[in-house]
C-alpha cells in the first residue's frame, strides 16, 4: 500500500497529468464495492480490462485512487485496490486530489449506485450521487479547472439536485456522462430510428422494481424518441398508474396496444400464456412529451424480465420494435458499452452522447415517483423543459457476446 507520504511527494514531481506510460489517470468514487454490484461490473472492468466488440483490452485508462462510502462485509475494494496497486482515500477530496489538496486525476467515476442507504416516503432510494458530485466540484472549484466526470444511473432523485449537477458541468465546462447501461448495450434485431424519423408513439415494457428498473425502461424509451424529427423538446406530464388500472388505461388508449404486443414480442423472457394473467401488479409511466408526443412504460412483472421498445413510425405498417439485451450472467457484457464509453470520455474529453437524455429521464422518473405517491395524479412539469438533439452515429453495442466467466475466474 502506497502511503501518503509517498503520494504528495508523486504528486508534487508530476509536471502533467497522467500515469506512468502516458495513460490517462482516474479517481474512482464509490458507495460499495462487491461482487455483482455497480462498483463491480463497471470499475473492475476500468481495473483490469474488458471484452468489447469481439476484443478484450486491458484498461486504456489508469486508476490512480479509489474512495468507498461503505464497506460491507463481502467488500472486494481492498482486495481489488491492492490487486491493481491504487491507493485507497478516506475522502473524495483526496481521492481526487491523490492528497495533495487540488485535482491531481485526468478524470472522475462516480458509481453511486448499491450500499445500505435509506428510503424517502415515495420509496426513492437515497443514494449520495449529488453529495459526493458535490465534493467533487469543491475540488475542481477550488483549483481552477476541470475534468470529465462520469456518474452511474439517474442523476438525483430530487429534480432540482440533478439539474444542479447538470449546470455544475456547464458551468465549469466539463464533459459529463451520465446514464445507464440500456441505451449503449446489444439490439436484437438491431434497431437504430433514423434522424427525423416521424415517430408518433412508443412503449416500453420492462420489469423490476418501479424506481431501480423504471430508470432503465425510461433511459430505452428516451435513446430512442430523442432521435424523433424536431429532436428533443421535453415533457409536458406524467403519470404514474398502478394495478388493474393500467389495463383500463390500455383499453382506453387502443395505440397502446399493437406496440406493447410489438414490444412483448420481442422479450426472450416471456412467460407463456395471457400478459394480463400473468402481470398482477402491473405499473405504467404515461409520459406527455411537449411535441405532442406520447410514451408509455410498462413495468410487467410476471409476464416479462427484459427490456423492450416498440414505437410506431408514420409510412411503416408494422412497429418499430427491438429487445434491449442484457448478459444474464457473470461477467455481464452489456457493461462492457458503458466502461467503453467512461473510456472514451476521459481519453476524448467529449461528451459521446447528450447528458441531457439523462437529466431529461430523472426528471421524468421523479415526476412518476411524485404521481404514484400522491395517488396517481397527473403531475405537470415545466421544469422538464429540457431540448436538446441526438447525436446522429449509433453506438449501441454490435459486436459478439462474450461468453460467461467462468467460476472462480478472477
Amino acid at each position: 500500500m502506497i502511503d501518503r507520504r509517498d503520494l504528495l511527494r508523486l504528486a508534487a514531481s508530476l509536471p502533467a497529468l497522467g500515469a506512468p506510460g502516458g495513460k490517462k489517470t482516474i479517481a474512482l468514487v464509490i458507495t460499495e464495492y462487491r461482487t455483482n454490484a455497480h462498483a463491480d461490473v463497471i470499475g473492475t472492468r476500468l481495473l483490469a480490462g474488458f471484452e468489447y466488440a469481439g476484443k478484450f483490452a486491458p484498461p486504456r485508462v489508469k486508476a490512480a485512487s479509489m474512495f468507498t462510502d461503505q464497506v460491507p462485509w463481502n467488500d472486494m475494494s481492498r482486495e481489488m485496490a491492492k490487486k491493481h496497486g491504487v491507493p485507497l482515500f478516506d475522502t473524495v477530496r483526496d481521492a481526487v486530489t491523490l492528497g495533495s489538496g487540488k485535482l491531481a486525476v485526468d478524470g472522475v467515476v462516480i458509481v453511486g449506485e448499491h450500499g445500505n442507504y435509506p428510503y424517502n416516503e415515495k420509496l426513492q432510494h437515497l443514494y449520495p450521487r449529488y453529495e459526493l458530485m458535490s465534493q467533487v466540484m469543491d475540488v475542481f472549484r477550488q483549483s481552477g479547472r476541470s475534468v470529465p466526470v462520469f456518474c452511474d444511473k439517474h442523476l438525483s432523485v430530487d429534480w432540482w439536485k440533478a439539474k444542479q449537477m447538470y449546470d455544475w458541468s456547464r458551468e465549469l465546462k466539463f464533459p459529463f456522462l451520465v446514464g445507464s447501461s440500456i441505451p449503449v448495450t446489444w439490439r436484437r434485431p438491431q434497431l437504430e430510428l433514423p434522424m427525423g424519423a416521424n415517430l408518433k408513439r412508443a412503449v416500453s415494457a420492462a420489469y423490476g422494481g418501479t424506481e431501480a428498473y423504471g430508470f432503465h425502461a425510461l433511459e430505452g424509451l428516451q435513446c430512442m424518441a430523442e432521435r424523433r424529427r424536431g429532436g428533443e423538446t421535453g415533457v409536458r406530464a406524467v403519470q404514474s398508474i398502478e394495478g388493474p388500472e393500467v389495463w383500463k388505461w390500455t383499453d382506453a388508449n387502443p395505440w397502446s396496444i399493437p406496440l406493447l404486443d410489438a414490444a412483448c414480442a420481442r422479450s426472450e423472457a416471456r412467460k407463456a400464456g395471457n400478459m394480463r394473467d400473468n402481470c398482477k401488479s402491473p405499473a405504467l409511466f404515461v409520459v406527455e412529451y411537449r411535441d405532442g408526443f406520447l410514451g408509455a412504460v410498462y413495468m410487467l412483472n410476471g409476464h416479462i424480465n427484459d427490456f423492450n421498445f416498440a414505437g410506431e413510425i408514420e409510412g411503416r405498417a408494422e412497429p418499430a420494435s427491438t429487445l434491449f439485451w442484457l448478459q444474464p450472467e457473470r461477467f455481464y457484457g452489456h457493461f462492457s458499452g458503458l466502461a467503453h464509453y467512461i473510456e472514451e470520455l476521459v481519453l476524448n474529453g467529449r461528451e459521446p452522447y447528450p447528458p441531457e437524455r439523462t437529466l431529461l429521464t430523472t426528471g421524468v422518473l421523479a415526476a412518476a415517483m411524485e404521481s404514484a405517491w400522491s395517488g396517481h395524479t397527473r403531475i405537470e412539469t415545466p421544469q422538464l423543459d429540457v431540448r436538446y438533439k441526438a447525436v446522429a452515429a449509433s453506438l449501441y453495442n454490435r459486436g459478439p457476446v462474450p461468453a460467461p466467466e467462468k467460476k472462480g475466474s478472477a
